[in-house]
């Protein structure tokens, strides 16, 4: 049985997520006090109790998601998992990138804490609210989606931001393009195509202003090679070079999250199983829909981390 852990991205937040791992597990407490103190803030009492609006804040949640997949990982090893000898390979969508590289040793809790919250200021801060926007695409094939996108790049910036899987992709862009995009794959016999209510359009081209500050602290934070491959958002490929994963880390921010295109090389490449761990199971769901041969395991609560356990050291 071959295993890859896999790491979820913005949406999977939740007020309350993590509350129960910090009450059952010293190690689980700690990474949030951790957390906490690398922000100077507590971010954990946003987490636990609120409020929602807060939590949701691109800034916060990024390192947020990414302290409950840590708290999770850090009791598995406590209790006897080594990720390098059980583990295949890491993934994350978008921000669970880095909750995967920070699982794999690339970088600190702390430093990986001060990269999200610089990397959800920057992509806040990259386009004026209200001149962006991204819809979901669902029921059309890539190629017609792209073809839509570039229709409507008549009135702005528009592309596939996140191919997610199972009929479902993302566009992002000026708000005129993508409302245009939405618009022409409703005409191309789209099922559905929603105008999301996100924050700014994530994952395109009007991002670059966000890719050049995370280029500035990525050169700034201690980097080392990964103890297993990280499968890349915008390679849908093994990398394992510490620099590397830096470079592809700003195009990710610009570029597109290739989700199913990763699923489908694990599928590929042997792997049966993909954990999910952290707040949610979206990937759990989305690993289901792409690859009826590969199992999505989520791991989130106090009995998920026994099951876990029980299945990968026995």
């Amino acid at each position: 049985m071959t295993l890859a852990f896999t790491f979820p991205g913005q949406g999977s937040q939740a007020v309350g997520m993590g509350k129960d791992l910090a009450d059952t597990y010293t190690e689980a407490k700690a990474v949030f006090d951790e957390v906490d103190e690398a922000l100077g803030e507590k971010l954990s009492v946003t987490m636990f109790d609120g409020p929602e609006d807060k939590l949701t804040l691109t800034a916060n949640a990024q390192p947020a998601l990414m302290a409950v997949s840590m708290a999770v990982i850090r009791v598995l090893e406590a209790r006897g998992l080594d990720l390098k000898s059980k583990v295949s390979y890491v993934a994350g969508h978008s921000l669970g990138e880095y909750s995967a590289l920070c699982a794999a040793g690339t970088f600190s809790l702390a430093d990986t804490a001060r990269l999200l919250r610089i990397r959800g200021n920057a992509m806040q801060a990259a386009v004026p609210v209200g001149e962006g926007a991204m819809a979901a695409i669902i029921g059309l094939e890539h190629g017609d989606v792209e073809a839509v996108c570039k229709d409507a790049s008549a009135l702005g910036s528009c592309q596939i931001a996140n191919d997610n899987g199972g009929g479902q992709l993302v566009i992002s862009g000026a708000k005129a393009a993508v409302e245009k995009a939405a618009a022409l794959a409703s005409e191309k016999g789209a099922k559905r195509a929603i105008m999301l209510p996100v924050s700014a359009p994530f994952h395109s081209a009007l991002m670059a202003p966000a890719a050049d500050a995370m280029r500035e602290a990525l050169a700034g934070v201690e980097k080392k090679n990964p103890v297993v491959p990280l499968i890349a958002n915008v390679r849908a490929a093994p990398v394992t070079d510490a620099n590397e994963i830096a470079a592809l880390l700003v195009e990710q921010v610009t570029g597109q999250v290739r989700w199913r295109e990763t699923v489908e090389w694990f599928g590929r490449n042997g792997v049966t199983t993909l954990y999910e761990l952290g707040s949610g199971k979206v990937l759990t769901g989305l690993a289901r829909r792409i690859d009826k041969n590969v199992t999505g395991v989520a791991v989130n609560t106090p009995a998920d981390i026994d099951a876990a356990l029980a299945a990968l050291i026995g």
